[in-house]
């Protein structure tokens, strides 16, 4: 069922909104987009594949660790209750703000900082979604994940991380996977590449 909503919410969404308006003519390939400052939005296949790990249900708080151009913090906000998503980069936070606003979503809070800290005034959370690659998995993320919740984060080196799902039981230890491999923009941060990893 869960499937089911994620693909009626994944075909009323218009990746040609969230990039500029050069790049719109190609928003539907599948491949990353430059959305500046560095940064990326990731391939749409990823996005969906993602996003279907994560699984977040209509109950559900979420916390995304890097908005970029909120393609993919539009996608977990039709999903689930309340998207509570961090971005470092100001200006893309804020352009996220505005097009996030103007497209009418009203359950999203945007936080400017420190993602690797996650947000801790609202957690814990259901879910936790990482888009940008880390060194380790960080504590204060884990620490804010809810008992039965989920996390999706790329960790590992600059040039391949491997895509985890990461998932809280009730009781007993964390249960951590390994799906694929990936290559994301760095964390920054305590838990983003160290100076050597960076090349």
């Amino acid at each position: 069922m869960r499937e089911k909503r994620l693909q009626a919410a994944w075909d009323r969404l218009d990746r040609r909104l969230f990039v500029d308006r050069p790049l719109q003519s190609v928003a539907h390939v599948d491949a990353p987009l430059p959305i500046g400052c560095g940064q990326t939005i990731s391939q749409p296949s990823l996005v969906f594949e993602m996003t279907r790990l994560l699984d977040p249900g209509p109950d559900d708080t979420v916390l995304e660790v890097g908005t970029g151009s909120g393609f993919q913090t539009a996608l977990l906000a039709m999903l689930s209750s309340h998207v509570y998503t961090v971005e470092r980069v100001s200006v893309l936070g804020e352009r996220a703000r505005e097009r996030l606003g103007n497209m009418g979503y009203s359950n999203i809070s945007l936080r400017i900082g420190d993602g690797s800290a996650g947000w801790p005034e609202h957690a814990p959370y259901h879910r936790i979604m990482v888009t940008a690659g880390c060194a380790a998995l960080p504590p204060p993320l884990l620490d804010q994940l809810a008992p039965g919740g989920r996390m999706v984060a790329p960790v590992g080196p600059r040039m391949e991380q491997d895509l985890l799902l990461v998932t809280r039981p009730l009781d007993g230890p964390l249960r951590i996977e390994s799906v694929m491999k990936v290559i994301f923009v760095e964390l920054v941060g305590p838990y983003g590449w160290s100076p050597a990893d960076r090349g």
